[in-house]
């Protein structure tokens, strides 16, 4: 129980520092939000619209410590400020419209290349030398090697324009309302499905090797040799005790990497035209809306850190060496 503590004690100041940079970032930099806002009027609106401006977006006159205290205060009741090229909408409401999006793609994307590559891992180190640990390693290691956006755009020149089996673009076809029915939920899933395998292929390399590797390590172990000894079945050596003790690092690896399914999705959804938080992001830079950016910021780092807390209690419950350090 010490060991849970001392780690999210540990997250705790690391979202406090994530919030306090995200704060102080904009009033650091020359100019600000509402300014650059202002400059596309081009002296149209008067300095008191200016004024009322900047204390829309959150920027406000006054001591950096009262505007601190009041940050905290907005983000605590979820106020996250307006955006600047949705404006008058609120920086949530704009983030809410892509994050199920984003969830949906690179969320999906991320269990299959997880599931599907730390299987494939297992049975191609519990079989070393065999067919499928002699050719697929090799060849996703190779499809890995190719740039993202390069294999994105290949797929999506070869399956979505020359064959037309999928849809270039968009997350529902133009005119599609959006419901809960089954049509539009498989229009949905046409959109969405090169997009998983496109970040699936890219992936699942990385994730069977990387298991691969952590089987081979634990195949010489004594437990093992003890249930050979016992005569446990193949299947339960290789699942149940070798497995689950090679899976330890690729569930680690798991924790870094559902920071990807907000913030790492940004190429796969420009490419794709997505309109996910990456596409939002690429928006948001391109239009200068700094609120957004903030809120973004903040949303990602907060789910990389609570992903990595997640991971850290799955991890005192699969690797009982780590209960047993607690005590």
């Amino acid at each position: 129980m010490k060991f849970l503590l001392k780690r999210l004690a540990f997250y705790g100041l690391a979202a406090f520092f994530a919030v306090t940079l995200n704060f102080l970032l904009p009033r650091l930099m020359p100019g600000d939000a509402a300014g650059a806002m202002f400059a596309r009027f081009q002296g149209r609106l008067s300095p008191e619209a200016l004024d009322a401006l900047r204390r829309a977006i959150g920027i406000a006159d006054g001591p950096l410590s009262l505007q601190y205290v009041h940050y905290l205060r907005d983000l605590l009741h979820g106020d996250f400020g307006i955006s600047i090229s949705q404006f008058p909408a609120p920086v949530l409401e704009v983030v809410w419209t892509g994050l199920g999006w984003t969830v949906l793609v690179a969320g999906s994307a991320l269990i299959i290349g997880f599931v599907l590559g730390t299987a494939l891992g297992i049975v191609a180190g519990w079989r070393r030398g065999g067919v499928l640990d002699s050719v697929l390693p090799p060849a996703l290691a190779f499809i890995g090697a190719f740039p993202y956006f390069w294999l994105a755009m290949g797929l999506l020149f070869l399956f979505g324009f020359e064959w037309r089996w999928v849809p270039l673009r968009h997350a529902y076809s133009d005119g599609a309302t959006p419901e809960w029915s089954f049509t539009f939920i498989a229009d949905v899933a046409r959109h969405a499905a090169l997009p998983i395998f496109t970040v699936v292929v890219a992936t699942l390399g990385g994730w069977m090797m990387g298991m691969r590797s952590a089987m081979v390590a634990v195949l010489g172990t004594e437990y093992l040799a003890l249930g050979r000894a016992k005569g446990l079945s193949t299947v339960r050596l290789a699942w149940r005790y070798a497995g689950r003790n090679a899976l330890l690092p690729n569930v680690t690896s798991l924790g870094m990497s559902l920071g990807f399914v907000l913030g790492g999705s940004l190429l796969t959804e420009v490419v794709f035209s997505y309109p996910g938080l990456g596409f939002l992001m690429v928006q948001a830079v391109r239009s200068q809306d700094f609120p957004v950016m903030q809120g973004l910021f903040i949303m990602i780092t907060f789910a990389v850190l609570i992903a990595n807390a997640v991971v850290d209690v799955l991890t005192t419950f699969i690797d009982p060496r780590t209960r047993s350090r607690e005590a």
